[in-house]
C-alpha cells in the first residue's frame, strides 16, 4: 500500500518548535488540503446550520491573568473565526477559561459567527443558577446558544431551571453532557425520556462505542451531537503522527493526521459538531482544514478504521 506525507507531523513540529511559544504570532502558513463550500450541519430543532469543526477550552484557555498568553489565546480565536469556526464550548469546570475566552471575545472583530455554548457544573440547583449569571458575565453574553450540565451532575434538579432559562430566553438550546466514554446507559435514559436538544459525548476513530446506541438515538430524536476527546486529547497522535496518511487521504482533501481523525468524526451522519481543544496556532490551522473538503462515505469510513488499526 502506497503511503504519503502530505505535511510534517505534529510530533516533528513540536520537534522542531521548542522556542514556538517566544516566537512572534505571524506567518503561520495554513493547513488546508482543499477550498470550496464550508462542511456544516443543520440543527435538527431548528434547521440552523453550523460550522461542523468548533473549539473546547479545557485546558488550553486556563491561563489565568497572565497576559502573554491571553493574548495567544485571543490569536487562537481570531484564526478560529477567520477559517470559519462557529461553537465554542467551556464550563465553569474548566478554571479560567470562561473568563479568558470572554476576554477575548470583547477584543475580537468578526465574532458574529460565534455559537457560544457552556455548562453547569454543580449539585446545587441554586448554585447552577448563580454559576449561569456568573457565566454570563464571564463571557459578555446575554443568552448561550447552548446550556449543558456537565457530566450529568445533579440532570434531574438542573433541567427545569434550565427550561425556565429557556423560557425566558437566556438559552437557546439545552443539552446535557458526557465524556470518556462513561454513563452512556444513564444518558441513554435522558435522550429517550426528556426534552433536550443536544448531548455531549465522546467519539473518535478509536472510542467508537457511541456508534451502537447513542448516535442512532440522537438522530431517531431529532438531537444534535457535540463531540469532545475527538483526539482522546492528544494521545491519537502520540500513537499515530509518526505514521503516514495513506495515499487515499487524498480522497477526502487531509492534509494531516488532525483532518483524518476530524473528517471521521463529522461524517458521521448524526454529529453536528466536533470541539477539539488547542493551543497552537498551526494546530488551530490543521483542525479548521477539516472544515473544507471532500468527506468520506460510509466505505471510506471503514477503510479509515481498518487502517488505524493496523498501525
Amino acid at each position: 500500500m502506497t503511503r504519503i506525507r502530505l505535511q510534517p507531523t505534529r510530533r516533528e513540529f513540536l520537534a522542531g518548535a521548542a522556542g514556538l511559544a517566544l516566537a512572534p504570532l505571524v506567518g503561520v502558513p495554513p493547513a488546508r488540503a482543499a477550498a470550496g463550500e464550508m462542511i456544516t450541519r443543520a440543527l435538527p430543532s431548528t434547521g440552523e446550520r453550523i460550522p461542523a469543526i468548533g473549539m473546547g477550552t479545557w485546558i488550553t484557555f486556563n491561563v489565568g491573568a497572565n497576559a502573554e498568553l491571553r493574548r495567544r489565546r485571543m490569536e487562537i480565536l481570531r484564526v478560529f473565526f477567520e477559517e470559519g469556526g462557529g461553537m465554542i464550548d467551556s464550563s465553569p469546570m474548566y478554571g479560567s477559561s470562561e473568563e479568558v475566552v470572554g476576554w477575548c471575545l470583547r477584543r475580537l472583530e468578526g465574532t458574529e459567527r460565534l455559537i457560544s455554548a457552556t455548562k453547569v457544573w454543580t449539585r446545587s440547583v441554586d448554585g447552577g443558577r448563580q454559576q449561569m449569571v456568573e457565566s454570563r458575565r464571564l463571557w459578555g453574553r446575554e443568552r448561550f446558544d447552548v446550556m449543558q450540565i456537565h457530566n450529568l451532575v445533579n440532570w434531574q434538579g438542573h433541567l427545569e431551571t434550565l427550561r425556565g432559562e429557556k423560557v425566558a430566553g437566556r438559552i437557546r438550546h439545552i443539552g446535557v453532557t458526557t465524556s470518556h466514554g462513561s454513563r452512556h446507559r444513564e444518558m441513554e435514559r435522558i435522550m429517550r425520556e426528556q426534552l433536550i436538544d443536544f448531548v455531549q459525548l465522546t467519539y473518535n476513530i478509536r472510542d467508537r462505542e457511541a456508534e451502537a446506541r447513542l448516535l442512532p438515538l440522537a438522530a431517531e430524536r431529532g438531537l444534535g451531537v457535540i463531540v469532545n476527546r475527538p483526539f482522546r486529547q492528544k494521545e491519537l497522535f502520540r500513537l499515530y503522527a509518526d505514521k503516514p496518511l495513506p495515499e487515499w487521504a487524498r480522497e477526502i482533501d487531509c492534509a494531516n493526521w488532525a483532518q483524518f481523525l476530524l473528517k471521521f468524526i463529522v461524517s458521521h451522519p448524526a454529529v453536528t459538531c466536533a470541539i477539539p481543544a488547542t493551543a497552537q496556532l498551526a494546530h488551530m490551522r490543521e483542525n479548521m482544514g477539516a472544515l473544507y473538503g471532500r468527506l468520506p462515505d460510509a466505505e471510506l469510513r471503514r477503510r479509515m478504521v481498518r487502517y488505524v488499526e493496523s498501525l
